[in-house]
């Protein structure tokens, strides 16, 4: 799952960053409202963590704003101890839940996860490419009906592959989606988890749904190969 931060309290910030992200989530921060509202409107995420008293713009003004150019993505918003219009005002603004200051990261990550089904579930939930079947839901992934086990990492890039399969996607883009977005990330990473799913997906049923695309990264084939 990948999450935004925004939180102008950086030791918060990075405990939180370093949290999640122990717990399997991909975390990207930001410490101020508009470069807060320009991550989240510049990149795929799905949940927000958004405190309300940020500089520049508060939380419920990145709220609206979110909500106001179409964006559904999942917000939680962070509130003050015992601060029941604060919380109310989140709700109004298009906050999805809410969470009061102090708080345990055990209850942060089960909002996250509960948010995240809800969103799911309005989604579409299985990509089908030809005997090619992954299905985001389940994350499972299956070919001409032979269950094929995944590594989380290698059903993350194949999901992602799969809900823009046709399309050449860099690897950049797939270091940026599934692993933390670092400029030093090593591409690769991507290459192991790709030639991981040739082997998996395509080499034992004789097929090649992943493609190389020269100068452009991997593309999934629209009939899977």
């Amino acid at each position: 799952m990948r999450v935004l931060v925004v939180e102008d309290e950086r030791r918060m910030a990075l405990a939180l960053q370093h949290g999640l992200g122990a717990e399997g989530f991909s975390v990207d921060v930001a410490h101020d409202g508009l470069s807060g509202l320009a991550k989240a409107t510049s990149r795929a995420y799905d949940v927000v963590v958004l405190d309300i008293m940020l500089p520049g713009l508060n939380g419920y003004r990145v709220c609206s704003r979110l909500r106001a150019c179409g964006s559904d993505v999942g917000i939680i918003m962070l509130t003050a101890k015992d601060g029941e219009w604060d919380e109310a005002e989140a709700l109004d603004t298009g906050a999805d839940d809410y969470l009061s200051k102090p708080f345990s990261l055990v209850v942060l990550v089960a909002r996250l996860r509960a948010l995240a089904r809800r969103i799911g579930s309005r989604a579409p939930q299985r990509t089908v490419l030809g005997d090619l079947v992954v299905d985001s839901a389940a994350r499972t992934c299956s070919r001409g009906g032979v269950p094929v086990p995944l590594t989380p990492r290698e059903f993350a890039v194949l999901d992602h592959l799969a809900r823009r399969a046709g399309e050449a996607v860099s690897k950049r883009a797939i270091l940026d989606e599934i692993w933390d977005s670092n400029p030093d990330s090593d591409p690769n990473t991507v290459e192991v988890h790709v030639s991981a799913l040739r082997r998996k997906i395509d080499a034992p049923f004789g097929r090649a749904a992943v493609q190389t695309v020269r100068g452009a990264g991997y593309r999934l084939a629209a009939d899977g190969g």
